[in-house]
Order: structure tokens, then C-alpha cells, then sequence
């Protein structure tokens, strides 16, 4: 089987609509709302600061800490506040994700906070909440090597597509799961790779297309970003 047609009509290479935008949030360090479709990840950034509990700090270089946490409205069925397994997960992937680019060193003995809320979830919030704390951290004036852009590519039954659906996600022909989902992050300069996941079985060959596909969206996401991020300035 393969899958020909999208079931949105997008185009195999082509992303659901994207918005961004940066000081979303006028109390915080840095903010930053970014969408794909019914996606939607806000973050905030608080910090330098001064680290609690203070047995937690590093005298070498800031400690990043990354939360992300899905509202209870943003999905269908209404989800249990607070944290869970899949967000603790989550959170500690964006974090080492967006570490690479940040100078770290430059601020011992403190932590960069960045508080990140998924509003609305339509799949890919992971890689949601990366595009977003990447603008929100620039926004906030901290020193970074590079931005980091994020997008989900995948394989279904035999085509590689970029920024997958929920309904895209959980494809299936006969009880059969025919999707593969696999979340990438690039630093768009070097374009090295800081997040490379996959849920579900993918063949060689397409997993390179997969990275492929990813890296040339990517650079599209982080155009997306910088102009976000001009208009504030």
C-alpha cells in the first residue's frame, strides 16, 4: 500500500500552517507562541536566576530546566492536570535539544527556566514546544551558538511526509499501524542534528529520506522564526 494522497491535501513535503510570533507573554524573560495548525506551543523564559533548591547548582555553567506540560483542554478527551511520565519524557528532550546552542558556561551558579504550555495538540507538540523555546530563549536576550528548529517527519505505508496529524499518526489499514512518526531538531547553521526520535517501524532507506525531508523543513521553520523574531525587534 501506499499512501498517495494526504488526508488534509497537503503535498508529502509541506507543513500545516505555521504562526509564530515572540512577547506573548509581557511578565516573562522571553516568550513565544509557535503553531503548526491545531498545534499550538507557548513558552516562557525566566532567568538567569538564582537557583532553588541550591543544591542543584552547577559552578560551572547555568542549569537548564525545561517544562512541558499539554493544558487540560488542549486535547478532545480532557486530560488529568499536572505531570506525567510522557511530559517528564518530553521535558527532558527539549532540554537536551536546545542545550547544545546555548552558552551555558557564561552563567554558573544559576537556571534558565523555560515554562512550556501546549494550548492545543493536533500531533508534533514536541516538536511545537522546541520551535517555541528556541524564539523565547532569543527573545530573551540569552546568548546562543544557533537556533534550533524542529519538525516531525514520517513514513505511511511507503511515503515519507512532513509535520504529521494525530489522524496521520494513528493510520491503520486492517488493524495494522501503517505510520511511523519521527521527531527531528536541527541547529540551522551547522546543521547538526539535537533531536532524532522514532515511534513505529521505519526501513533504512526511508528513514534517511526522513531526515532529509527534515532538514530542509527545518530550514524553513527557522526563516519562520527569524522573521518572528525581526518583527519584535
Amino acid at each position: 500500500m501506499v499512501y498517495k494522497k494526504r488526508f488534509d491535501g497537503r503535498k508529502p513535503e509541506e507543513t500545516r500552517e505555521i504562526k509564530c510570533a515572540v512577547g506573548v507573554i509581557p511578565n516573562a524573560d522571553g516568550s513565544a507562541m509557535f503553531s503548526f495548525g491545531n498545534t499550538k506551543a507557548i513558552a516562557a523564559v525566566y532567568g538567569p536566576k538564582k537557583m532553588h533548591p541550591r543544591h542543584k547548582l552547577n559552578p560551572e555553567k547555568a542549569v537548564l530546566r525545561c517544562t512541558y506540560d499539554m493544558i487540560s483542554f488542549s486535547v478532545d478527551e480532557r486530560k488529568r492536570p499536572g505531570t506525567n511520565r510522557r511530559s517528564s519524557e518530553i521535558s527532558m528532550v527539549v532540554q537536551k535539544a536546545l542545550e547544545p546552542v546555548i552558552f551555558l558556561e557564561s552563567f554558573p551558579n544559576t537556571v534558565i527556566d523555560v515554562e512550556i504550555s501546549i494550548i492545543e495538540a493536533d500531533a508534533s507538540t514536541r516538536c511545537a514546544a522546541i520551535n517555541a523555546a528556541s524564539m523565547a530563549l532569543a527573545h530573551a536576550g540569552i546568548p546562543m551558538r544557533d537556533m534550533v528548529a524542529s519538525i516531525s517527519t514520517g513514513c505511511i505505508g511507503g511515503t515519507v511526509v512532513a509535520d504529521l496529524t494525530k489522524e496521520e499518526e494513528d493510520y491503520e489499514e486492517d488493524g495494522k499501524k501503517l505510520a511511523t512518526d519521527i521527531p527531528i531538531a536541527y541547529l540551522l547553521r551547522s546543521g547538526k542534528v539535537s533531536l532524532l526520535q522514532a515511534d513505529g517501524r521505519v526501513g533504512i532507506e526511508d528513514l534517511k529520506k526522513a531526515i532529509a525531508l527534515g532538514y530542509d523543513v527545518c530550514l524553513k521553520v527557522g526563516e519562520e522564526q527569524k522573521k518572528a523574531l525581526k518583527i519584535q525587534k
